[in-house]
């Protein structure tokens, strides 16, 4: 219990985990090779067949591709992939780098530098995860728009 004048803030943090089912998710490891993304985006796509999640397979290809090729071009060791199914659909990829993305507004004439924006405007939020092999990216896409 907080004494009637802290002398420090306080802060009360609750969090409920719980435990996902096997059939919820779906994971890859995946070589660094650019040959690997379109097998990367065709596996995703069939995990998401099996769940009956055919409406997301557009995004979804292409968060995939965007964030395992900048896994591929921008870090070391090795990358996975996994696909989470709960309250919302999300995409993880996990690298070995450091450094967490940036999100750039590229100019009209600049050649690359969209994919993270693509990724933030068609998903429902994204972002970095340190973990000690690296970090993961992630981005989330609602399920509830698919049961309207």
């Amino acid at each position: 219990l907080v004494p009637a004048r802290p002398y420090d803030d306080v802060a009360l943090l609750m969090a409920r985990t719980k435990r996902l089912g096997s059939e919820q998710v779906a994971a890859w490891e995946l070589r660094s090779d650019p040959a690997v993304v379109a097998d990367a985006r065709r596996t995703a796509t069939r995990q998401l067949a099996r769940w009956g999640l055919d409406d997301l397979a557009f995004t979804t290809e292409l968060v995939v591709s965007e964030l395992v090729t900048n896994a591929m071009r921008y870090a070391t060791g090795s990358i996975r992939l996994r696909l989470i199914r709960e309250r919302a659909l999300v995409c993880e990829v996990l690298d070995g780098g450091a450094t967490a993305p940036h999100l750039r507004h590229p100019r009209t004439t600049d050649e690359g530098g969209r994919g993270l924006l693509l990724v933030s405007q068609l998903t429902q939020r994204w972002g970095t995860r340190f973990v000690p092999e690296g970090k993961i990216i992630w981005a989330e896409q609602s399920l509830t728009d698919l049961q309207e």
